[in-house]
């Protein structure tokens, strides 16, 4: 069985594990830890864009916050970190740069004058073309790597996750320990 087909059954199966587990369907090591997987790849792959983005000064984390305010335009620190499933702080580290670059400006909201909305600048337009250039490359040399099908689905298979395919306040029984 292919490791999309592991991770597909998986998936399927998360929903129905809302009661308390008495004891694992099989002998756990570190080595089946899924969060430990997906961190290893998630940084691995994240090097990757980084090297590619390097040349137009930007860090794939900087990249995907130019590229949202591009697409849906002005936000306030909130809705951005929604958008990108970050905390705030862990946002307010990655804008702290372009910000001081002048990429991103803080505004106060029309509507709330105690909330920011954060607004690419023209700069942050510039800069964020310079970085899809780049961007673009990284995607088609990982996709050439890994093979569009399998891409594909690996993008389908984290998009259900992220959009509420996991309990993540699941209760896990005594037993079920690594």
């Amino acid at each position: 069985m292919s490791v999309y087909a592991h991770i597909f059954y998986a998936h399927m199966h998360l929903s129905s594990l809302g009661r308390p587990m008495t004891a694992p369907p099989r002998p756990m090591t570190h080595l089946d830890c899924n969060c430990l997987a997906l961190r290893q790849a998630a940084r691995h792959v994240t090097q990757f864009y980084d090297g590619h983005l390097a040349k137009a000064g930007l860090r794939i984390g900087q990249f995907g916050i130019l590229a949202m305010l591009r697409r849906k335009g002005a936000l306030s620190i909130n809705a951005l970190a929604a958008e990108l499933v970050l905390d705030r702080t862990t946002l307010g580290r990655n804008i702290q740069p372009l910000e001081r670059d002048g990429l991103i400006v803080a505004k106060p909201s029309p509507t709330d004058r105690r909330s920011k909305e954060l607004h690419l600048t023209p700069a942050g337009e510039r800069r964020y073309e310079e970085g899809r250039d780049a961007w673009i490359e990284a995607q088609v040399r990982f996709e050439e790597s890994v093979g569009e099908a399998k891409s594909e689905d690996m993008r389908r298979l984290l998009r259900s996750l992220t959009e509420g395919g996991i309990v993540v306040d699941a209760p896990i029984g005594e037993d079920a320990s690594l």
